[in-house]
């Protein structure tokens, strides 16, 4: 839900704009205000779950996103529908995180592989849902309701899913609660703000300045951030974020390639959704399925995983970024040379989609084992919030680069020409991407421990949940 939502509302601005006359500015909040709101606050929402309770704040976090929807379906006006968004970015930023916190602290060995798998499912192919779902919901016009239908249909399926967590997800802990970082939160806050607003609407806007001045204080912002957390973990207190965790050399290189191979999706994503679309006259239904292949693949490379030799899952990330770069340059060269057809591109996205999946469930597997599960939220939070950070770069980064190529290609043979030729330079450059993360993968593979590191300061702070079944 929390994935299908980052993009489903893409397909349906121009119904929106037509319905509630809302200008070009409001339809970029109508989208920036969820994003936004996400990943400003997926760390402080893995962090209340350690506080509060993990599916204390998984349940809070769906029936605040649930209701949000019901909001966003029923706003009359475009500054009601911005403000609901907001708030359902909001708690999916409470839901979110609770999941792969849960994974670590619950399941072990080949069942955690397994969970990491079917998470990795929900991941990729909610992107994929929320483009092909928004336009035959948006096509459809449901019950006369238009683009509200998109909205509204998460309101029958947060139901759902409140009746199944509340039922299956394990107890919280009971005892003593350790209290939320607020400092931390608000520095934090600051930092990603100044950050993640200027990176979602900077490219609408054509980079004003103060896109830039934002940019800039993010830098400062970061910083009393990170002060203030040594400082607090010194002092035997609880920090927001575990920083002296997050630097250890397994942990670090890992998160650089999780964050480098995650962001060439979400730049995959917003390129051909133009390519497709905008400069071959494709529908968006087309769009969304042409990505079928990769999701397919993302899904079946945890499932994959399993089944190899615990020996080979430390090579696993490197060997599935070689693999996404290879898809991503198979992909330029084939454009290049003239073979553009969707089927071709089925074919190479599935074998990027095989790599990136191998990468994210063999990753995220590396990341959870690398750390006590004392420091689940810290992983939890601080990926999770690199991952939608690294997605929103590379989306400012690659859009602009595209869309300033599709319209000024010389020679391309006009705007369909111009247009494969963009696309075919941007997976291109995606391929290098892919090529840093393998580097960063390598890197998280060679042997260290973290053994003997005091992590944190002055104690260790258990999670407030109850183990569930093993496997």
């Amino acid at each position: 839900m929390a994935q299908a939502d980052a993009t489903i509302a893409n397909v349906a601005t121009p119904s929106i704009h037509a319905d509630l006359h809302a200008s070009g500015a409001t339809l970029e909040l109508v989208i920036g205000a969820y994003l936004i709101a996400f990943a400003v606050l997926l760390i402080t929402g893995a962090r209340l779950g350690q506080t509060h309770g993990y599916k204390r704040m998984y349940l809070s976090g769906m029936a605040l996103f649930s209701f949000a929807s019901l909001l966003c379906g029923l706003a009359p006006d475009p500054i009601v529908l911005v403000a609901a968004r907001v708030l359902q970015g909001g708690g999916a930023a409470l839901m979110f995180p609770q999941t792969l916190t849960g994974i670590q602290l619950n399941f072990r060995g080949a069942a955690r592989i397994r969970a990491i798998g079917l998470y990795a499912i929900a991941l990729s192919s909610g992107a994929v849902i929320g483009q092909a779902l928004g336009g035959a919901l948006v096509s459809a016009d449901v019950l006369g309701l238009g683009w509200r239908a998109i909205f509204l249909v998460n309101v029958p399926i947060g139901a759902a899913g409140l009746a199944a967590a509340a039922r299956m997800l394990p107890a919280d802990r009971t005892g003593s609660r350790r209290r939320l970082d607020v400092r931390g939160v608000c520095w934090l806050s600051t930092a990603l703000l100044a950050l993640v607003v200027p990176l979602s609407l900077g490219r609408a806007e054509g980079w004003p300045l103060w896109t830039w001045l934002m940019l800039a204080a993010s830098l400062p912002a970061g910083t009393a951030f990170l002060i203030g957390e040594r400082r607090l973990a010194r002092s035997g207190a609880a920090p927001l974020v575990n920083v002296r965790v997050l630097v250890q050399r397994p942990v670090l290189w890992a998160l650089v390639s999780l964050t480098l191979a995650t962001g060439t999706y979400y730049a995959l994503l917003f390129t051909l959704a133009q390519y497709l679309q905008q400069g071959l006259g494709r529908s968006a239904l087309v769009s969304g399925l042409t990505l079928v292949p990769w999701v397919s693949a993302f899904g079946a490379a945890g499932q994959l995983l399993r089944r190899l030799p615990r020996a080979l899952h430390r090579h696993a990330p490197a060997a599935g970024c070689a693999l996404l770069t290879a898809g991503f340059a198979g992909t330029s060269g084939a454009l290049l040379a003239g073979w553009h057809g969707e089927v071709l591109l089925g074919a190479v996205f599935a074998a990027g989609g095989l790599g990136l999946g191998t990468q994210f469930s063999a990753q995220l597997g590396h990341l959870t084992e690398s750390v006590p599960s004392d420091y689940a939220a810290d992983i939890s939070g601080v990926s999770t919030t690199l991952m939608q950070i690294g997605g929103a770069i590379a989306v400012a980064a690659f859009g602009t680069l595209y869309l300033a190529l599709a319209g000024a290609t010389p020679g391309a043979g006009g705007p369909a020409g111009a247009a494969t030729h963009a696309f075919a330079v941007v997976t291109g450059t995606l391929a290098g991407a892919g090529l840093l993360a393998t580097v960063a993968a390598r890197a998280a593979a060679r042997p260290a421990s973290l053994g003997g590191v005091r992590l944190g300061a002055g104690r260790h702070h258990h999670a407030q949940v109850a183990p569930a079944k093993r496997g």
